[in-house]
């Protein structure tokens, strides 16, 4: 890899908190700069993994995948310490994964995830970086505790060998340089390389403005407002290389491992194969062979509970609708997604079962007559002339997606009922960004 430095630390708008830098836009300034990768690192989350890593490799930078986290203080649960956290491999953004779950179901504290160190013995394929000012390390130095820094950074030298990093920021902070001062004594005592970021928030400073909006709404604060900490300062946008070896013309050191740990970080992602789950289904039975008999009866009773009007005999019904259900069932098995269709109708019936309104069918699910036999939707689609192509097509091989509207006082039942039949390690909620 050639280059002189590489940003490690950055925050996109996907923090949610802090960050205001737009994925596309950053990937086309590190081309601009010359920079052949960047990592990004959310505040607690992998929120815009999938986003950035595409972006980044179409424009032939690699991407560096990390979150920051918090590290929570016994001693002070409201005043954690702060770590970065870079993927080396896959089994490194498994654990990541892992722990940044572990921080939202076991570690909030007044609605903030944080993990606790013990969670962090663990930890293969993943490279620390000791969060400067606003780690344990770098908390200690400024307190004046350098008993306590020498102690912390050589508990977290040995549970990351040869992947902990002391790192310097020069931000234009109170104490910074204080810091920097006792950091390299620290490096030179312990052996530990050191490492420069710019805890960038935004692309250039221009951006400082809107930047620190973002961060009034997040602590419920107005920008007038003389007692709101001021946390940040217009330092913090994606400095260029040259930029960063004036600022760090004293450590070249630290500037030269980012580009180290740049070539040691190297996830590879697979998009589009699709993990579905299993349907369990009756012993002597195939999941396909199941999955068309259900559809069968399903449309069997449905046509006798509600005969198709217009048509001159039961044969012209039969042949309409059988000929039209063989035909769903053909691309539903031949994509793989019988497992999908009796999970769904399993909790609509539940829902049913347990008097909870569920709506007839919304979108273009309600097109398939495979859904309306298995009673997932209650629109019959040939009476009104729905197309199952606008559902599921092989050419345009998709996920199918059926819109299901329950009860909103009781939606929550359906959710519990879905993660205790299925596992609650197997149903996850997702959130969609605007």
């Amino acid at each position: 890899m050639s280059a002189d430095f590489i940003h490690l630390r950055v925050h996109s708008e996907y923090s949610l908190v802090d960050g205001v830098v737009k994925l596309k836009p950053l990937i086309q300034k590190c081309v601009e700069l010359g920079m052949p990768a960047v990592a990004i690192t959310e505040q607690s989350n992998l929120f815009s993994l999938v986003k950035f890593y595409r972006a980044a490799q179409s424009q032939g930078i690699k991407p560096i995948v990390g979150a920051d986290v918090l590290i929570h203080n016994p001693e002070d649960p409201a005043s954690p310490s702060r770590m970065t956290l870079l993927v080396q491999n896959h089994a490194g953004y498994i654990r990541l994964s892992e722990l940044i779950s572990l921080g939202y179901q076991q570690g909030q504290h007044q609605g903030v995830p944080m993990l606790n160190s013990q969670w962090l013995e663990q930890n293969e394929g993943l490279i620390a970086l000791s969060g400067a000012r606003e780690g344990a390390v770098g908390q200690f130095i400024l307190s004046g505790k350098m008993d306590l820094a020498r102690q912390e950074a050589a508990m977290w030298a040995r549970l990351f060998p040869d992947r902990f990093y002391l790192e310097v920021q020069r931000l234009g902070k109170n104490g910074e340089q204080e810091i920097i001062n006792e950091t390299v004594a620290l490096s030179h005592e312990l052996e530990l390389p050191l490492v420069a970021t710019n805890d960038v928030r935004f692309i250039s400073t221009d951006e400082f403005a809107a930047h620190e909006v973002r961060v009034c709404i997040h602590q419920g604060r107005i920008l007038d407002d003389t007692r709101r900490p001021k946390d940040y300062t217009d330092t913090q946008y994606l400095r260029s290389v040259e930029q960063m070896q004036e600022l760090f013309s004293d450590l070249p050191e630290a500037l030269e491992n980012t580009v180290e740990i740049a070539k040691r970080c190297n996830l590879e992602l697979t998009f589009g194969k699709s993990f579905l789950p299993d349907f369990p289904v009756p012993e002597g039975l195939t999941m396909d062979e199941y999955f068309t008999q259900l559809s069968e009866q399903g449309l069997t009773e449905r046509i006798k509970q509600y005969p198709p009007q217009g048509y001159d005999s039961q044969e012209a019904i039969d042949q309409e609708y059988q000929q039209r259900l063989a035909d769903e069932l053909q691309v539903i098995i031949q994509m793989g997604f019988p497992g999908y269709f009796l999970i769904v109708a399993d909790f609509i019936k539940w829902a049913k079962n347990n008097a909870i309104p569920v709506g007839p069918g919304r979108g273009s699910g309600a097109g398939s007559l495979v859904a309306y036999a298995l009673k997932i939707t209650d629109l019959d689609p040939i009476e009104f002339d729905l197309l199952f192509e606008r559902f599921l097509n092989p050419e345009r091989v998709s996920m199918p997606d059926f819109d299901v509207d329950f009860c909103m006082d009781r939606r929550d039942e359906v959710i519990d009922y879905v993660a205790r039949h299925y596992g609650r390690d197997h149903v996850a909620q997702i959130i969609t960004y605007g």
